[in-house]
């Protein structure tokens, strides 16, 4: 017997009891023909929904009358009540309820059982009547809060100001849908949930998916990456789907509560696990943020439960404790198979670069659609470029609000600097693409809670490259470059920095980037004598950035105009030391002629190699000497002229506060 004969089988004994229901009443009735009746059913109209023929479910004459001879696969109605724990009298009060939404014959049915005929559904009296029970009987408190049908929304008992016998049962349209066959979700589970789709399980996963049948249902994962994917790995290892629900929309949502009830009962009906957090989101710390987390663990006690976030676990969050686990970072290889899966590239395609991507395997395949909706744009094959913008795409928003995003938008070629600073920037770039080999596989930076990340000091003086040598690094990783605001850092109060730079950090932890803290020596300076409360303070700061940096996992670059200013301390914990000399004559040279570029007119009688000899210029003020060059042969409508680029060069040395001498200005490139 199908799922669906089984339905109208047992509904079709519902009928039979209605009927019999409705000739005792008759039976009894002491005034049939009473004409002020209006608001109910006559006996003749009663006798002509009685003598209609019975809808489609109605059970063929071969059918056995023993329900429980069934055939695989197990009926919907019968697999509901092994998953929601219903008696055999759940199932039949059940059935009265479903009775109506499924059939119309019953609401001017139950209109006249109810001697109500605007009361179209069962009543709790009149379910415990049709089943055979006594209204004061043990079958009522199969109606109470936590009875199954109730607790697990099954059912809903309406109207509670009327007496308990007389108020009406009703049966959410998601179940009824259920029963039908039809397992499209609610509508509160659908706006608030999103479907995950599991990979190959990893040895956590395949462990925690055999703790599930053994019947652990509690689970608190503890990562920065990869947690999602593990929880719903382990559910699918134990035969169950998940419903991946984000704690921030939660907590967002105007009465977050009174969604959860709709959320457990659709975990439920799907044989389902809920997959819940960041926890960082909901902030737990707060009060109604707390009191919200304890919901959650106490209504999905009857479904397993996998909180996630980078925080570890705090008893104080609720009453129930987790099994934690800490979820350490996908490995590489694995990262290469999951943008191969992703891509639907071949194993032996090289892809080798996009693992050093700090990405979980969801932010992957969001990552893949990304470049492949932009190569369709162009009707081309996916590019690394294409890539790169799907990586920077899974960027969160928040570093934006503490930092400057920049896109990087210049190379190797743009740069002018010695071999030995070049080197040490290629060392950077190479850091950061094996950290995972070197720090995690290879265990170099063992212990103390020491991160996997990378940190770099960028030293010399102003205008010598540092900063675009920072976008040329994050362009050669296909990151953006985050540039750190000492504003949203440094604050007078105590403690506040510490406070501003953690938060920084926290939201560094989840982007694919590079940070830049410009003038660092601002907030990593050295560490003074204790003199005053100041100076005990200013320790303690410094003390904290020391330690709050090594257990950093990103990418950060440090800029300072003085290597002197910074504690010792902290340069030892520094992985690359690049200096930026200012440039000599021959580099000079070729700045001049690389900011001035190929699009502007130059004069003929421009000599580039006079300027690189006579004025000892870093290259930010060459480019600022360029631009206003620029400015000025605009204006008077010709080429960059020696003369025009020597006014520029005048003021330049205004701004910069030095002596213009008229043997340095005097002589143009003829005389030398």
């Amino acid at each position: 017997m199908t799922g669906p004969q089984y339905l109208w089988a047992r509904l079709n004994v519902v009928e039979q009891r209605v009927r019999a229901l409705v000739a005792a009443r008759r039976a009894l009735d002491p005034q049939p023909d009473d004409p002020h009746r209006g608001l109910y059913l006559t006996p003749e109209a009663v006798e002509r929904i009685l003598a209609a023929p019975a809808k489609s479910w109605r059970m063929p004459e071969a059918v056995t009358a023993d329900l429980d001879a069934l055939a695989e696969p197990v009926p919907v109605l019968l697999q509901l009540a092994a998953d929601f724990g219903l008696s055999e009298l759940d199932v039949e009060l059940l059935l009265v309820a479903l009775a109506p939404e499924v059939d119309v014959r019953f609401e001017p049915l139950y209109g006249y059982l109810n001697d109500d005929v605007t009361r179209r559904r069962p009543t709790t009296g009149l379910a415990l009547e049709l089943c055979g029970m006594p209204s004061a009987g043990d079958g009522r408190f199969r109606f109470s809060a936590g009875a199954p049908l109730v607790s697990g929304g099954l059912l809903e008992v309406q109207e509670p100001d009327r007496p308990f016998l007389s108020r009406t049962l009703r049966i959410p349209d998601r179940v009824v849908a259920h029963l039908l066959g039809d397992d499209s979700a609610d509508p509160v589970a659908a706006r608030l949930t999103r479907p995950a789709d599991p990979g190959e399980p990893g040895a956590l996963a395949k462990r925690l998916g055999a703790g599930l049948d053994s019947g652990v249902a509690f689970v608190h994962l503890n990562g920065v990456e990869g947690t999602v994917r593990v929880a719903v790995d382990a559910l699918a290892v134990s035969g169950r789907t998940a419903l991946v629900l984000d704690a921030g929309e939660l907590a967002d949502e105007p009465e977050p509560q009174a969604a959860l009830p709709a959320l457990v009962r659709e975990a439920r009906l799907r044989r389902a696990g809920i997959v819940f957090g960041p926890l960082e989101n909901l902030a737990p710390e707060r009060p109604e943020r707390a009191r919200l987390l304890r919901a959650v663990v106490a209504a999905t006690a009857q479904v397993p439960l996998f909180l996630h976030g980078s925080r570890s676990w705090d008893p104080g969050w609720s009453r129930r404790s987790p099994v934690s686990i800490r979820v350490e970072a996908a490995q590489p290889e694995a990262r290469a198979r999951e943008w191969r899966r992703a891509l639907a590239v071949p194993e032996s395609a090289p892809i080798d670069a996009l693992a050093a991507y700090q990405l979980d395997p969801d932010q992957i395949s969001r990552a893949a659609s990304v470049a492949s909706q932009l190569a369709a744009l162009e009707a081309r094959p996916v590019e690394l470029a294409d890539v790169q913008a799907g990586v920077r795409a899974q960027n969160g928003a928040g570093l934006e609000r503490l930092a400057r995003r920049i896109t990087p938008a210049v190379g190797w070629d743009d740069l002018v600097l010695p071999e030995p600073t070049r080197d040490q920037l290629a060392e950077l770039s190479l850091r950061a693409r094996h950290r995972d080999r070197v720090l995690g596989d290879w265990a170099m930076r063992p212990g103390g809670g020491r991160g996997r990340g990378v940190i770099a000091l960028f030293a010399g003086e102003s205008g010598t490259g540092k900063t675009m040598s920072a976008e040329v690094v994050a362009a050669d990783l296909g990151v953006d470059l985050y540039v750190i605001d000492l504003s949203t850092v440094v604050d007078k109060y105590v403690g506040e920095t510490e406070k501003n730079l953690e938060r920084i950090l926290t939201e560094a932890a989840g982007v694919n980037g590079v940070l830049l803290f410009d003038e660092a020596d601002a907030i990593f300076g050295k560490r003074s004598a204790v003199k005053d409360a100041h100076d005990r303070y200013a320790n303690v700061e410094s003390a904290y950035l020391l330690q709050r940096m090594e257990s950093f996992n990103g990418i950060a670059i440090l800029t300072t105009n003085l290597r002197a200013n910074l504690d010792e301390a902290f340069t030892r914990r520094l992985d690359v030391i690049a200096d930026f000399p200012l440039p000599d004559a021959t580099q000079r040279e070729a700045l001049w002629d690389r900011c001035l570029g190929k699009a502007i007119p130059r004069a003929s009688d421009l000599e580039l190699g006079f300027f690189a000899e006579r004025f000892e210029l870093a290259g930010g003020s060459i480019r600022a000497c360029a631009v206003t060059a620029a400015y000025l042969a605009a204006e008077a409508d010709e080429p960059v002229r020696t003369t025009t680029l020597l006014t520029a060069v005048r003021q330049e040395y205004g701004k910069l506060g030095r002596l213009v001498l008229e043997t340095e200005f005097g002589a143009g490139p003829e005389k030398t």
